[in-house]
């Protein structure tokens, strides 16, 4: 960890001395479905970085035989799920009766709406042998006019998904637009979502967003004399002009968008007011939720 992540009170703080970088968040351990994730947002002193509320890294993991990830089903309310995976397979079931296999370069987008319920586990043939399990899980907060739409699921392959090179490595464009490339990801609002892998000593400029945020799932990068190490995100203010130099080989993704507003959040829920989280509570406490086809034996409590 660098001196200046050590440095930091709190989970996350404001950067003085560097006119870009406005904050660094620190990672935090949570535990989901039997294995440690690093959770990035939220974070106090950051709710959202534009319309992404929830950022979990998960792994690098590496399980025994018969081990491996087992989140029971679980409801959501007024967001979209987004998984991308570095290594690994997840085995996605949902409510709509969505029953998918994720790998990695994949994307995975459901949409919640009203209510979903999903769960992700490893597939059987993964278990059969000792295997590793690597990527990311984060959460879109709808806008209003969508929070209580009909629930809905999108998987996009990894050839589907636009690359951009850039100088000393490539930027590939999971959700959005940037450096002259498209996504063809569902999108509700202005949204990004870049993975970026860089060779060390390399400079790149960060796109334009209204809110902005670098993740350095490995490396470290600099900006002005601030560095930003492994595992810790930093928050961008004005992106004009900025760019960032890698200390090290680097494999970062880059989040962000138009600022979402107040949203409240309560477990798996989130949503514009507090009167749809108490519903949802009371929905899931009743099991009044749809049920997924073929997983609903079991489920994770209410907390």
């Amino acid at each position: 960890m660098s001196n200046l992540a050590k440095s930091l009170e709190g989970e996350c703080k404001a950067i003085s001395g560097c006119e870009a970088l406005k904050r660094i968040i620190d990672p935090r351990g949570r535990d989901i479905g039997g294995f440690e994730v690093k959770r990035i947002l939220p974070s106090r002193g950051m709710k959202s970085v534009g319309p992404w509320v929830f950022f979990d890294h998960m792994g690098p993991a590496d399980f025994a035989k018969d081990e491996g990830i087992d989140v029971r089903p679980h409801p959501h309310i007024g967001l979209a799920t987004v998984t991308y995976l570095f290594e690994g397979e997840l085995q996605h079931k949902d409510s709509l009766g969505t029953d998918v296999t994720v790998k990695p370069g994949d994307i995975n987008l459901m949409v919640a709406g009203h209510g979903i319920v999903h769960s992700e586990r490893q597939p059987p043939e993964v278990k059969q042998q000792p295997h590793r399990a690597h990527g990311l899980q984060l959460w879109l907060a709808l806008p209003e006019a969508d929070e209580q739409c009909d629930p809905s699921f999108h998987h996009y392959d990894e050839a589907e998904l636009p690359s951009a090179d850039i100088t000393g490595g490539n930027a590939k464009i999971l959700i959005g637009e940037a450096y002259g490339k498209t996504s063809p990801v569902k999108t509700f609002s202005n949204t990004l979502y870049i993975e970026v892998n860089l060779a060390a000593g390399e400079t790149f400029a960060l796109p334009k967003a209204q809110e902005l945020a670098v993740y350095v799932v490995k490396g470290s990068v600099q900006v002005n004399k601030a560095e930003l190490a492994e595992h810790h995100m930093g928050v961008f203010g004005d992106t004009t002009g900025v760019a960032l130099t890698t200390l090290a080989d680097s494999h970062l993704v880059l989040v962000g968008g138009d600022a979402i507003g107040t949203r409240y959040m309560y477990w798996n829920f989130v949503a514009s007011n507090k009167e749809l989280l108490e519903a949802a509570k009371e929905r899931w406490q009743q099991q009044a939720f749809p049920k997924i086809p073929g997983d609903a034996e079991d489920f994770v409590p209410l907390p």
